[in-house]
């Protein structure tokens, strides 16, 4: 999916919304070592940016070197461009040794790996046996009754032009294969509940609709997803024609586990 999300890179790094800080403490509390984190997937960094306030050092990597060259940057942060599925030494040359790495983290991505290959990664990276797989994904934008009613007939819309790898995302990840141990303090793998906020204009919030691999998709296939008569209906339901800002918020659910022994 690299040459894809190459397409958007721009408006992946306008639009999608900063992470909680509650999400980071919450996984930062489950792993007992603050060395190193490797997010995967990690596109415009957004994630390795909060990890890198906990972690020692954080490794970010990504199949897309467009996605990459937007990532931000901070001293202990190192991202690496890999292929979509690495060797075992390639992990080793790239990413870090054996049973070093405290925390992987999947932010937004996980729908798109090849799973039996990335568990068997992440197994061989992760210190046993309380080192955590954390991912997570959110869901649709919510600003309130008026906009989401628009948004939710363009949503439909939309259905036909989303990968199925989509579905696991509009179930919140519940039906996800995740062979992983609870973490100390929970009985179960997840999903757990936080939330995302990001202030938005009308602009701001078509550009992230903008930034869909579906809307993508439907361009390619000669549709407009985002019709004059769409943004006209978006526009009242706004109100101020559009030109205030509003928190749109986006409910983030998180999968965590250890590796164990």
């Amino acid at each position: 999916m690299a040459e894809f999300f190459e397409k958007q890179a721009e408006l992946y790094v306008e639009t999608r919304p900063s992470y909680p800080p509650e999400l980071f403490e919450f996984i930062a509390s489950k792993t007992p070592n603050h060395d190193l984190a490797w997010d995967v997937g990690t596109g415009s960094g957004q994630a390795a940016l909060s990890l890198a306030k906990i972690y020692k050092n954080v490794i970010g990597t990504d199949a897309s070197a467009e996605q990459l060259a937007h990532a931000h940057k901070l001293p202990n942060i190192r991202y690496q461009h890999t292929t979509s599925i690495m060797t075992i030494d390639e992990l080793e040359h790239n990413i870090a040794p054996q049973g070093t790495v405290d925390v992987v983290t999947v932010a937004q991505a996980l729908h798109w790996f090849d799973l039996p290959t990335f568990y068997q990664q992440v197994n061989w990276a992760l210190r046993r046996p309380h080192g955590v797989l954390a991912v997570w994904c959110y869901t649709e934008p919510q600003v309130n009754d008026s906009v989401d009613t628009v948004f939710w007939r363009l949503y439909s819309n939309s259905a036909c032009f989303w990968a199925p790898a989509r579905k696991m995302v509009d179930d919140e990840y519940k039906s996800l294969d995740f062979p992983f141990k609870p973490v100390e303090g929970l009985d179960h793998t997840g999903p757990v509940k936080f939330e995302a906020k990001k202030l938005m204009d009308l602009d701001m919030y078509l550009t992230y609709i903008r930034s869909w691999s579906a809307y993508q998709t439907a361009r390619e296939k000669g549709v407009e997803l985002l019709s004059e008569e769409v943004i006209e209906d978006f526009r009242r339901a706004w109100g101020e024609d559009g030109s205030s800002t509003q928190f749109v918020r986006y409910p983030v659910h998180l999968r965590i586990g250890r590796v164990g022994n």
